[in-house]
């Protein structure tokens, strides 16, 4: 019997992949780095590695690609303000959810970037708290971020499920020893989501799912 749904944020909440793409784009450009599509969804949607590597091998130094993540910071921020960012039937998902379960966000975003993301989504009160970035060493495929969420759920595994939209998400709750459904999207429709409890095409169909786990 599920107990507690652990969501990531990214991709499954909010619509934020493809403006993060665009900023490390956009950043990456400034050393004279064209980055494709395709190489942004193996390199971080799929390893969940960086790309500034790119920068590097066009001969900057570790101090100048520091420079440019923090652009990249600074245009993504200003992205994620322009746009009303949750998905469709996402709040009504989590509201009716969050009477029958535990909940908690378990994200790759650091909490300056996951605050300015709900600044208006009203969606804090549903979750007993928020794992950002900073809570946790080593960050998806690693399965430290659910486990840290587990400890402090005081729950084992076989009592909570994740939510997730990546191989590399899928891959650390299953590390973790979780159950995982996938959501994919638009940006990762195409990943393999081998193991994973179900692969939805909604997050409207979640709650029959649950019933059944």
């Amino acid at each position: 019997m599920v107990e507690a749904i652990l969501w990531d944020n990214d991709g499954v909440i909010v619509d934020t992949e493809r403006l993060y793409f665009k900023a490390t784009q956009q950043a990456l450009k400034l050393a004279g780095v064209d980055l494709s599509l395709d190489l942004y969804k193996d390199v971080s949607l799929r390893q969940g590695a960086g790309l500034f590597y790119l920068a590097a091998e066009r001969g900057y130094t570790n101090e100048q690609v520091v420079g440019l993540r923090a652009q990249r910071d600074d245009i993504y921020t200003e992205l994620l303000r322009a746009e009303q960012l949750l998905f469709p039937e996402v709040y009504e998902t989590l509201r009716e959810l969050h009477k029958k379960y535990r909940m908690a966000i378990v994200t790759s975003s650091h909490r300056i970037h996951f605050d300015v993301m709900h600044e208006t989504t009203n969606i804090r009160e549903f979750f007993e708290f928020v794992l950002a970035r900073e809570d946790y060493v080593n960050s998806k495929p690693e399965p430290e971020p659910y486990l840290t969420a587990m400890q402090k759920l005081g729950l084992p595994a076989e009592k909570c499920v994740a939510i997730e939209d990546t191989e590399r998400g899928l891959i650390a709750a299953k590390a973790a020893g979780l159950r995982c459904i996938t959501i994919p999207h638009e940006f990762t429709q195409e990943c393999r989501f081998e193991g994973a409890e179900a692969v939805l095409t909604n997050v409207t169909e979640l709650s029959a799912l649950l019933e059944k786990m």
